[in-house]
């Protein structure tokens, strides 16, 4: 038996998101006097709405600092999968929160009701400048990591919604249109559910342990019995994702002949780079077997 551990990814600290957490918390504190002040619904409905990115970035944090804690014996895997756990939650609440905007959205279009646009229009490009640095910061993180990918698009949601909130001011201020704001709001709902559902997609595979997307099971076990040609089949197949970075496979290994030990290590020293250069497979564990199997249902058993 055999096991192969490489840990080269990019790493995510946390300590950009953090700082997006007090800006986000700022954000929202003068959103909601602001909108008290001018009696603007959109900005209240706003502020709510960067209260739950304040909530989601702070789970997003914490679940990232979850997943740097070493493993214990009880906890073999560390908590690794933390940040995934994360990113399902969080996107599941983007979701609830884009449909809430197309209500929302779809309640302003019947009714518009006017308001103090100038202080929405700059309370606007407060919000759009601070969200856009929120941005920058998780953007580069946002790429390798689906828990900061979450978060990232929390925060992109803000910065176009607030894009939009500034607009509709506008157009509220100097020509009396109303109706542009609830379009383009429904608009940006709209793609904010597609993306997390991808998103969604994405984390609940990883968590259901699925065969990783782009990697094929029988190529695998062909690119197995393909290496120095002594493997006669392959079975008990597992492949799946532990977290954003890591790829483990299992499999019993049928050899044709009885090998000696030393020799099984060295096949399994070059199986594990042929893996890793070919499938981005990090970590595997093989079971050495000889004269076991030899019926074609026991070559894979992926489950």
């Amino acid at each position: 038996m055999s096991e192969h551990h490489h840990h080269h990814h990019h790493h995510v600290s946390g300590k950009n998101l953090f700082i997006t957490i007090i800006l986000n918390l700022f954000i929202t504190v003068s959103q909601i006097i602001g909108g008290i002040l001018s009696g603007s619904l959109a900005l209240l409905s706003d502020a709510l709405h960067n209260f739950s990115d304040v909530v989601a970035l702070l789970i997003a944090y914490i679940a990232n600092r979850l997943s740097h804690r070493e493993s214990t014996e009880s906890k073999t895997f560390g908590y690794k999968r933390a940040e995934i756990i994360a990113a399902l939650f969080n996107t599941s609440v983007l979701i609830a929160i884009a449909l809430f905007l197309i209500y929302e959205s779809y309640q302003k279009l019947l009714d518009p009701q006017s308001v103090d646009s100038l202080l929405v229009v700059w309370l606007g490009v407060l919000s759009i400048f601070l969200n856009a640095l929120s941005v920058l910061l998780v953007k580069d993180d946002a790429h390798h990591n689906m828990n900061i990918k979450a978060a990232y698009l929390h925060l992109l949601t803000d910065m176009m919604t607030s894009v939009v909130v500034v607009v509709g001011g506008l157009l509220m201020y100097f020509f009396e249109i109303y109706w542009i704001d609830p379009i383009v709001s429904m608009m940006i709902a709209v793609y904010l559910i597609g993306a997390s559902w991808r998103l969604i997609k994405s984390s609940v595979s990883v968590l259901m342990q699925f065969a990783p997307e782009g990697i094929n099971v029988q190529d695998v076990i062909q690119k197995i019995k393909d290496v120095q040609n002594v493997i006669e089949n392959v079975h008990h197949v597992h492949l799946w994702q532990l977290d954003d970075h890591r790829i483990h496979l299992e499999a019993h290994l049928n050899f044709h002949n009885n090998i000696m030990l030393g020799d099984c290590s060295e096949i399994i020293n070059s199986l594990e780079q042929v893996l890793k250069d070919d499938f981005g497979i990090t970590h595997t564990t093989f079971q050495c077997e000889y004269n076991r199997c030899h019926t074609t249902e026991c070559i894979v058993g992926v489950g």
